[in-house]
């Protein structure tokens, strides 16, 4: 049987919400810490890290295909900057607690939002709308910032004691630093607000899938998040900058995709996934010199001889050698995606008008 706990907290790893929790412990509650994953944001590999260092137990959810889901259906109050979608991202993140609430045994949720500290979800308003659109007004305490809000069901109640709750707001972070030398931490996680949806290449890695598969599984998008990225039209090429890209391409691989592997040198390991058909020999070609160019010993060998390498291509069973001159001079105009994509994107959603797109999987 599962141990029973008195709450569930969202816990993202960063220092706001491992306060958030040691809050409400040392009130003598038992908290349990959802590390939320999708192919965007998540380090289920630091949870025994946090476990060891902050004094916190944490288990790992995967909400991958229902978040995925979300931001194709396009989130309820649209995106931030990039491609963020800060206040359906915490809505679907607490839909998903409230599921898991009667597993654990636990009363209500936590999470480590500070009112005003984040101008899209930390807005007072926005606190609002994520309480009520994830249905947890009565199930949802902010430890951080709760004497500023309305007092919760378990504060009237005598469950947790809304006196040795804290009151802080915007933006400041001094009493984050003073709190955490207080438990003695002494390794301080930087804020947890900047998933790669946040960010400038992150978000046009995304687009660009998006333009040419408008309907991706997470595992494109966890490929999409890894190594380099080069496009030719609608052939989408990713390949290794070291060994842990490596191991993650292999992870991410399909039977239908073309794995590149050069055959005498060390060099990245590539994929091509079709998005539009089949590859032609010559896009094959191509893709394998643009490959073989990023392995320094082939490229230098190459250049001093005069003489081309080999670079093993397999689809599925099959498994063919080509022999290229390492070169980013290729036929097939390789780039990787541009930033401003992103809001060319979003302009043009927004001008369409597109309804949903059909949902492939049930939602958290």
């Amino acid at each position: 049987m599962n141990r029973k706990y008195d709450a569930l907290a969202l816990l993202s790893g960063g220092l706001d919400s491992i306060l958030a929790m040691r809050t409400v412990m040392d009130q003598g509650l038992r908290v349990l810490g959802l590390h939320f994953m999708t192919p965007f944001f998540g380090k289920a590999h630091l949870i025994p890290f946090w476990k060891d260092h902050y004094g916190i137990e944490v288990e790992a959810v995967d909400i991958s295909p229902g978040y995925v889901d979300m931001m194709l259906d396009g989130p309820s109050q649209g995106f931030g900057k990039w491609l963020n979608p800060c206040i359906d991202c915490k809505v679907t993140m607490l839909a998903r607690a409230v599921e898991l609430l009667p597993v654990h045994g636990a009363g209500f949720l936590i999470s480590g939002e500070v009112l005003g500290q984040r101008p899209m979800s930390q807005r007072a308003d926005s606190l609002n709308v994520i309480t009520k659109r994830a249905g947890v007004r009565d199930l949802l305490l902010r430890p951080l910032c709760a004497r500023n809000l309305p007092p919760t069901p378990m504060e009237e109640s005598g469950l947790v004691d809304r006196e040795r709750l804290l009151d802080w707001r915007g933006r400041g972070r001094k009493p984050q630093y003073t709190l955490a030398e207080h438990y003695g931490f002494t390794e301080i996680p930087t804020p947890a607000g900047g998933c790669c949806l946040t960010e400038a290449e992150g978000a046009a890695r995304f687009v660009q899938l998006l333009l040419h598969r408008p309907r991706p599984e997470p595992i494109d998008f966890r490929l999409a998040r890894t190594g380099r990225q080069y496009w030719a039209g609608a052939h989408w090429l990713t390949f290794g900058r070291n060994a842990e890209d490596n191991a993650m391409i292999e992870e991410c691989l399909l039977p239908g995709d073309y794995v590149f592997r050069l055959e005498d040198y060390p060099g990245p390991l590539a994929v091509g996934r079709p998005v539009a058909g089949d590859w032609a020999a010559e896009t094959i070609r191509d893709a394998a010199a643009l490959v073989a160019s990023y392995a320094t010993k082939a490229r230098r060998q190459s250049q001093t001889t005069g003489q081309p390498v080999r670079v093993c291509v397999s689809v599925g069973q099959r498994v063919d050698t080509v022999e290229v001159m390492p070169t980013r001079e290729t036929v097939l105009p390789w780039a990787e995606p541009r930033t401003e994509i992103v809001r060319e994107w979003k302009k043009s959603r927004e001008e369409s008008a597109q309804p949903p797109l059909a949902s492939t999987h049930s939602v958290i």
